[in-house]
């Protein structure tokens, strides 16, 4: 299976500076060997697909609405990034999880209404410092992925998962391979418990990835990919990664 690199820009981003990068990006990447993704805030999804239409590369959303459509000022539903062509939406990010106080329950509600628009849902799950001290880690990620698993069934095979750490989110601390392919072998065991195909669910690894130390988490037999948030603001960096992960 080809590891999957995506991009999360987080809350950052310009027209003129998207177009920059992107067209770096573009102009370096040939024929990767992974799966490359962008995920940028929703004004300028349809600028991503304008620019990426017909390359490599697919673009997805930061967020996605649990409800289908209604009286919800400000939400973006699963429907209209739809209408954008986004192949991934990230839900359960730890930062709208720590900022939004969203739930387990809502993060496995997005999850779904993502898979319903066929969009893949990038599930984010991971812990704090303070739980990892307590020896909870494992516990903590089985629980938020087991809230989606319930949530979306049979169609589990069809997720992404990422594996974010908290801790490591840009702090520059990132687990050690062997930290984070322990949490990613947890991971996928439970996957396999829910379903008949946990090959095809990749496992990303989402705390502070960089250049520098890509190629050694990568390399982990449960590591199917990065999700990237400072270094997929700079396309030299961010390329090196979709590099190593050839």
């Amino acid at each position: 299976m080809k590891k999957l690199i995506a991009g999360n820009w987080k809350m950052n981003g310009g027209l003129a500076a998207n177009e920059a990068l992107v067209r770096a990006m573009l102009a370096g990447i040939g024929q990767p060997a992974a799966h490359v993704a962008l995920c940028a805030p929703a004004p300028y999804l349809a600028q991503l697909q304008s620019l990426l239409a017909g390359s490599s590369v697919a673009w997805g959303s930061q967020d996605v609405s649990a409800h289908e459509q209604g009286a919800y000022t400000g939400e973006v539903s699963a429907a209209m990034l739809r209408d954008f062509a986004c192949r991934y939406a990230i839900v359960g990010h730890s930062e709208r999880r720590q900022y939004h106080g969203e739930t387990d329950a809502v993060v496995a509600q997005k999850a779904q209404r993502a898979l319903s628009a066929g969009i893949t849902p990038i599930v984010c799950v991971g812990e704090t410092l303070a739980e990892r001290e307590a020896g909870q880690t494992e516990a903590v990620v089985k629980r938020q992925l087991a809230a989606v698993i319930h949530v979306v069934a049979h169609c589990t095979s069809e997720i992404v998962v990422a594996y974010e750490p908290v801790w490591a989110i840009g702090t520059g601390k990132t687990a050690t391979p062997e930290q984070a392919q322990q949490v990613h072998a947890v991971l996928r065991h439970q996957l396999a418990a829910a379903t008949a195909h946990p090959e095809r669910v990749q496992i990303l690894y989402g705390g502070s990835m960089n250049a520098a130390n890509a190629a050694s988490l990568l390399a982990q037999p449960d590591i199917d990919g990065g999700l990237i948030g400072g270094a997929s603001l700079k396309a030299a960096d961010f390329l090196q990664i979709v590099a190593a992960a050839g």
